[in-house]
Order: C-alpha cells, then sequence, then structure tokens
C-alpha cells in the first residue's frame, strides 16, 4: 500500500475515534497531525507511519475517555473547564450557573465546569453543595465527587465529598441516579433518601428533610429564618405571641418561606439584602 492510500486510510480512522468530539475539533487535530506525518518529502519507512498514527489515535481516545481516566471529569482538550468558584468565607455562597442552576456552596468549599455548561451540564465539587437543577431534558446535569457521579434532569439535592472518596448526596426533590467508579450498579433516589458512599459498601438510606413547628410562636420561625439563612427578622410587637403550625422543607427557597408566613397573617413584607433583613407590617 503506498504513501497516500495509508493517509487516506489513517483519516477515515481519525473521524470515526472518538465520536464525541465536534467535526472541527477532528479536522484540525488531523491537519496537524498530518503536517507532522506526510508533511515532509523524506520517505519514512511504513512501520514508523503505523507507529505514528496509532499513538496519535491512542492519545485522542483517551482525551475522549478523560471523564475516567483523568484526575477531573472536566479536564480534557475539548471541554477544558477554565471555572472554578471557590468559598473562602465563613458563611454559605449561592452561585447562579450558565444555565441558571442554583448552587449553595458551604464554605471551604469549591465547585469546577467548563465553559460551554450550558450544553455540557458537567461539574465537580469538592466539599459541599446544595443544587437546585434549571430542568433541561437534552442535557442531564451531572456531578463528579470523589469517585461518585449524579445525574439528574431537574431536581434539588446536596453532595457532600469528604476524606479521600467518602460521598454523601441528599435528594430534596426530583429524583437521581447514582453511579460509582468501577462498578456497574445503579442507585435511584427518591425524595428524603441519601446515598452514602465512603470506607464501606454504598448503601441508601433515609433522612428528614423537613423542619416542623407545631403550634410554636412565630418567633420560631424567626429563630430558625435568622440561623439558615442569615436574615434577621423583624415582626410587629402585636404578632409575637402569634402561633403557627408550618412544615418547611429544609432547603426552601428564602421567599417561599416569607411569602408563606406573609399570607397565613394577611402581612405585608419587605427583604433587604443588603443588610440581610426581613420585615413584616
Amino acid at each position: 500500500m503506498d504513501e497516500k492510500k495509508i493517509e487516506e486510510e489513517l483519516k477515515k480512522v481519525w473521524d470515526e475515534t472518538p465520536v464525541s468530539h465536534s467535526d472541527s475539533v477532528k479536522e484540525a487535530s488531523w491537519e496537524a497531525f498530518q503536517s507532522k506525518t506526510f508533511g515532509t518529502k523524506k520517505k519514512k519507512s511504513k512501520a514508523w507511519i503505523y507507529y505514528a498514527a496509532a499513538a496519535a489515535v491512542l492519545i485522542f481516545a483517551s482525551v475522549g475517555t478523560g471523564i475516567y481516566l483523568n484526575r477531573s471529569p472536566l479536564q480534557d482538550q475539548v471541554y477544558l473547564a477554565s471555572n472554578v468558584i471557590e468559598n473562602s468565607t465563613s458563611k454559605i455562597k449561592t452561585v447562579f450557573l450558565p444555565d441558571s442552576s442554583k448552587v449553595e456552596l458551604s464554605p471551604n468549599s469549591k465547585i469546577e465546569y467548563a465553559n460551554n455548561f450550558t450544553s455540557n451540564r458537567k461539574i465537580e465539587v469538592e466539599g459541599e453543595a446544595y443544587f437546585k437543577v434549571k430542568k433541561d431534558k437534552k442535557h442531564p446535569f451531572q456531578v463528579f465527587c470523589n469517585e461518585t457521579t449524579t445525574t439528574v434532569l431537574g431536581t434539588s439535592f446536596t453532595v457532600k465529598g469528604f476524606e479521600k472518596k467518602g460521598v454523601i448526596v441528599a435528594l430534596y426533590e426530583g429524583s437521581v441516579q447514582m453511579n460509582v467508579k468501577g462498578q456497574d450498579k445503579k442507585w435511584i433516589l427518591v425524595p428524603g433518601e441519601k446515598f452514602t458512599y465512603g470506607n464501606n459498601p454504598p448503601f441508601v438510606g433515609e433522612f428528614e428533610r423537613f423542619v416542623d413547628f407545631d403550634n410554636e410562636k412565630i418567633t420560631a420561625v424567626s429563630t430558625y429564618i435568622e440561623t439558615n439563612y442569615g436574615y434577621k427578622v423583624i415582626m410587629p410587637e402585636e404578632y409575637k405571641n402569634q402561633r403557627i403550625t408550618i412544615r418547611i422543607n429544609k432547603k426552601e427557597d428564602l421567599k417561599t418561606i416569607v411569602q408563606l408566613i406573609s399570607e397565613m397573617y394577611n402581612l405585608n413584607f419587605k427583604i433587604n439584602d443588603e443588610v440581610k433583613q426581613i420585615t413584616f407590617q
């Protein structure tokens, strides 16, 4: 087989491997490889040509499966992660992702995702984060933490990574599928279940995702809001001894809670984000 024929055959292989890469990326990488391998008029042995092609295809395929082989599932030549958000403060940091999904990033934690996140919704977590995911059936949302992958379409859940490979995923709304690297089994969670993976085999258990106030003073809810959301609540003096019975999702949006209290007691409210204060009147 002459050199031209070999070049044509290699081009076919190059275009087929791997399918996840775009045509433009394949073409650019092929042209670079072609110029190095076939650009010179110096005669090369067939053995060298086959060796160069095999090595190039192997590296290309490895890049395409970097989610399993590299340290980070985001770090490959096509979807190079370039957005890193860290929370070095002592308070929860709220982040809105490019697809409008919401992340509450706990102290001493960080997330990392690629520039093309809206079409490639993969994100890596170190530490602890709560996700409220925007629904997008065409683009599943995947969270990577240590050796686990959490795949969702639209839901809210927390991911907490600890030690070298331990992970806890607690589901508040929707459903998620859990996978562990090197294991074929899949775990499907429903709201109120948590997945634990660490030194022992993975297992699914229950957790309490609600906080209940049963005929308690409304000031108890005010204290809960201040402790968990960081907003001080100011109530009219005549309402401080009012009793309330209410169930709150522990990861409910603050505004939803405030609106509910407002409707129950026919009160108006104002939220001041600058000073973190809620005033009912």
